[in-house]
């Protein structure tokens, strides 16, 4: 038996079970049964017998075979605007990639502070950072941007997987990787499982997780741990190779070799700039963050910055509409059903007698290190975001800062092991880094995230009013 058909038959019969097993008090059986449904998909999620895609896809059709669910509300999470606002920022992405303005953006900050180290390390933060608002894959932008300098850096300086390693290539490629999971807490629009937690923290807790509101969330703490990480990083990590004036002359060389701007370039950095204002003046203009980020795909195909083939061709657009938008749906029906809430008040039970401070920190450790066992945000997300907040809630939480801090969490839990997310096979693979390092520096960057973030950010979120 292969192991996809066993991983199938696995997650097949947990919703069998859970189908035929009585029905707890407090639920009726069509939400039992909707339940049923959604643990075998996210198992589904978890074990990927098939691409997660199909999964969802299948997950929805099971639901509306066996009645569970209407076709209207089957459909429902694909018109969520939150939704088409991350296909939108994929296609945004590919006007990046295509023209060679994020390589660019790269190279020429690069040139302008790289003569050390610890500098470079900060560029490429820095590079992932101007490029993270329109970038909803991390993997295209930690793996399809990012990785070709961070790889083509590490071999200017001689510093190949093996006994080389430390010379400079094992820093750089855990300080690129770990920014590149600061980053994408930063925006919502930073990495795709961000857009599920704006939509779960909407129907769970009628919290409004905007485009602009993210942003002001996590622009303080996220510079401050972008500030702190490559140094702690540099401290006990370091490189052999401590400065590097070769990296502005490489950087001048690419630079040289790509040419002046070309027409696309320019497009794609006058939307993108255009874009960022829209957005972070949303609140004032009233202008939809979707509609914006449509606006802009269009202005690029105007601007033939990107033909409407590679709209076409953008598949991580259009799988993560159908698995996070068929995920909407069923986390949507779930809510509507009671499901979430005879939860809440379930696990809540068990929390009496505790302040709501020490319940949401349990909560947020255990939400943060149970991605040990996930190999995907998008599962991890899926499977826990809308239970723990409204477990939070339920304690007395605030329901933005539960919200809040599991969104941020959602994305900085990628920097744990080298299976976490897309980008950590990617600079694990490169063969840097000893697995047992990259785990332990994984850990100590996700204990200082996690103080920045949830400490400093939650007096952030306060003093800018957010809750």
């Amino acid at each position: 038996m292969s192991k996809n058909l066993r991983n199938g038959l696995i997650a097949i019969a947990v919703g069998l079970i859970l189908w035929f097993i009585p029905t707890p008090a407090g639920l009726k059986p069509q939400a039992w049964h909707l339940v049923a449904v959604f643990a075998a998909t996210i198992l589904g999620f978890i074990l990927q017998p098939l691409p997660i895609g199909a999964v969802a896809f299948i997950g929805l059709g099971i639901a509306g075979l066996l009645n569970v669910l209407s076709p209207a509300q089957i459909l429902t999470g694909f018109g969520d605007t939150t939704m088409w606002l991350i296909v939108s920022a994929f296609i945004f992405a590919k006007g990046f990639i295509k023209t060679g303005l994020g390589k660019r953006i790269a190279y020429k900050i690069m040139g302008a502070i790289g003569d050390s180290s610890l500098k470079l390390g900060y560029a490429l933060v820095l590079s992932d950072l101007i490029i993270s608002p329109a970038t909803p894959s991390n993997t295209a932008r930690g793996g399809g941007i990012m990785y070709p300098i961070v790889r083509s850096l590490a071999s200017a300086f001689g510093s190949e997987p093996g006994e080389s390693s430390r010379k400079i290539g094992a820093y750089l490629m855990k300080t690129a990787f770990q920014g590149n999971t600061i980053t994408s807490a930063m925006f919502l629009t930073a990495v795709a499982p961000n857009s599920l937690c704006a939509a779960m923290a909407m129907q769970v807790a009628k919290v409004d997780l905007s485009w602009g509101t993210w942003a002001i969330a996590g622009i303080v703490p996220g510079l401050i741990s972008l500030a702190i990480v490559p140094y702690v990083l540099y401290k006990i990590y370091p490189p052999e190779i401590h400065k590097t004036p070769e990296a502005k002359e490489i950087a001048r060389k690419e630079l040289e070799r790509m040419g002046p701007m070309s027409m696309g370039e320019k497009v794609v950095a006058s939307v993108f700039l255009l874009a960022l204002i829209l957005w972070a003046t949303s609140s004032f203009t009233k202008i939809n963050a979707t509609v914006v980020a449509i606006v802009c795909v269009g202005l690029m195909l105007i601007g033939q910055a990107i033909e409407w083939k590679d709209v076409l061709e953008e598949k991580g657009a259009w799988d993560t509409l159908i698995w996070m938008g068929g995920l909407i749906s069923l986390a949507g029906a779930l809510n509507k059903v009671g499901v979430i809430a005879w939860f809440a008040k379930l696990v809540a039970g068990s929390l009496v007698g505790i302040s709501w401070q020490m319940a949401l920190g349990i909560l947020l450790i255990a939400y943060m290190y149970s991605h040990y066992a996930f190999a995907s945000l998008s599962a991890h997300v899926t499977a826990m975001y809308a239970a723990f907040l409204a477990v939070a809630v339920g304690a007395g939480a605030p329901p933005f800062l539960a919200a809040m801090s599991l969104g941020v969490l959602s994305a900085l839990m990628g920097g744990i092991t080298h299976y976490a997310t897309g980008p950590a096979p990617i600079y694990y693979g490169a063969g840097y880094i000893p697995q047992g390092t990259f785990w332990s520096l994984g850990f100590v960057v996700s204990v200082i995230n996690m103080i920045v973030f949830l400490g400093i950010g939650s007096f952030w979120w306060k003093l800018a009013g957010l809750y």
